[in-house]
């Protein structure tokens, strides 16, 4: 069975991007999951993909809220709606929408057609990862449970960090040169 092979760019930049491969028959919301948990967002607000062109304007919408798909609906059901029903180019294009009051964009496009599916692997399969994922929330961090695990190793309290430099050299010290105006004669 083939699978179809998608590259999701986050629209503020180009370098952070995940690679999926989903099978022809399922949904834009197994699509929406895939990209949810490929960037590590949380998946509880409002989603939309929506047709696009070669210069990224958006088209149709397929909403993760509209539930039934009815003829001359504004939007398409995620839920309900096969990604390739709607694939008509080799190179298709769809702009994902997560979260409309934050407008968290991607770049979603086809990119190829795998032949083989890998019965050890769940689809859709994250099977490439570039770039640190945008954090939803404020900013992504270190973790501070592993910044303590490298403070108890390294014992890097803050009164040892604050010891950590000397102050050889400051302040008009010498380097054990003599620099009381004598020159040096022989």
């Amino acid at each position: 069975m083939p699978l179809l092979r998608f590259r999701v760019y986050w629209e503020e930049d180009d370098q952070v991007y995940r690679d999926i491969e989903i099978r022809p028959a399922q949904t834009f919301l197994d699509l929406h999951k895939s990209i949810i948990q490929a960037f590590e967002f949380d998946g509880k607000h409002t989603a939309s993909f929506f047709e696009s062109n070669e210069r990224w304007q958006r088209g149709r919408e397929i909403n993760s809220e509209v539930l039934v798909n009815k003829k001359d609906a504004p939007a398409l059901s995620m839920m309900r709606t096969p990604v390739s029903a709607l694939i008509t180019t080799p190179d298709h294009k769809f702009v994902y929408e997560y979260d409309p009051v934050k407008k968290w964009i991607f770049l979603v496009e086809l990119i190829g057609v795998s032949k083989d599916e890998n019965p050890k692997l769940i689809y859709p399969y994250v099977f490439r990862k570039e770039g640190v994922a945008p954090a939803q929330y404020g900013i992504k961090g270190v973790n501070p449970d592993k910044l303590m695990e490298v403070e108890e190793k390294y014992d890097l309290s803050a009164d040892e960090m604050a010891e950590g430099f000397g102050n050889e050299g400051e302040e008009g010290e010498s380097l054990g040169l003599d620099t009381g105006g004598d020159s040096y004669d022989e």
